[in-house]
């Protein structure tokens, strides 16, 4: 499948930085069907890559992979401690009335549902993240809000989740929008469209940016 091929955005000998494409998982699946993923294509051509972070299978966007242990490690230290930057767009249902705010809700798996994740006060891990309103169109059903997003915790399906518990469902989201914005939306309106963080071995900060293709 190539339409499927990520692009390299930039490698040198300690990273990688790529463009994943929608519908390309970043690491295997279960069953034989689901190997195909980012990091398996990307070892093809760098033997040594290894994953940091992820970006789920319906989103696309920047992601970097580190090149060997000592490298992985130190991406990892990166990102565990937030100094990692990153800002996602989305197109959500309906007009966001506040132009910029957070959200602040913890998150955990909802096991019968899985891999739905859920907002749960008791239980969930703290989960936050930052928007901006970029722009409003439309009107009634069709009312669409361009939006920046920084996921200031990086917890799985963490952008989705909060956009559609604040009543702005990213469209084309198959798990948390309704039904008929899949049906309307052929891809998640979701890409992770800057990438900035200091470079593992000459501590130089690096930034990536990525057009949104929607």
């Amino acid at each position: 499948m190539p339409h499927l091929e990520p692009r390299i955005v930039h490698v040198d000998d300690y990273i990688i930085v790529a463009e994943k494409p929608a519908g390309l998982l970043s690491v295997p699946g279960r069953g034989e069907h689901k190997q195909d993923c980012l990091i398996a294509r990307i070892q093809a051509s760098y033997p040594d890559a290894r994953i940091v972070h992820r970006l789920d299978f319906d989103t696309s966007g920047l992601i970097v992979l580190a090149r060997g242990a000592e490298m992985h490690r130190r991406l990892s230290m990166a990102f565990e401690k937030r100094e990692v930057d990153k800002r996602y767009f989305a197109l959500v249902h309906g007009h966001v009335l506040s132009q910029d705010g957070e959200v602040d809700l913890p998150l955990i798996v909802d096991w019968p549902n899985r891999p739905r994740q859920m907002v749960d006060p008791v239980n969930g891990r703290r989960a936050l993240t930052n928007y901006r309103v970029v722009e409003r169109s439309g009107t009634g059903p069709d009312a669409v809000s361009r939006v920046e997003l920084e996921p200031v915790t990086g917890r799985s399906h963490q952008l989705r989740v909060h956009m559609m518990t604040i009543g702005h469902a990213i469209l084309g989201d198959t798990l948390y929008a309704p039904p008929e914005s899949a049906e309307r939306h052929p891809r998640l309106h979701l890409h992770a469209a800057m990438l900035a963080f200091d470079h593992p071995q000459t501590k130089q900060r690096m930034k990536f940016v990525s057009p949104v293709p929607f």
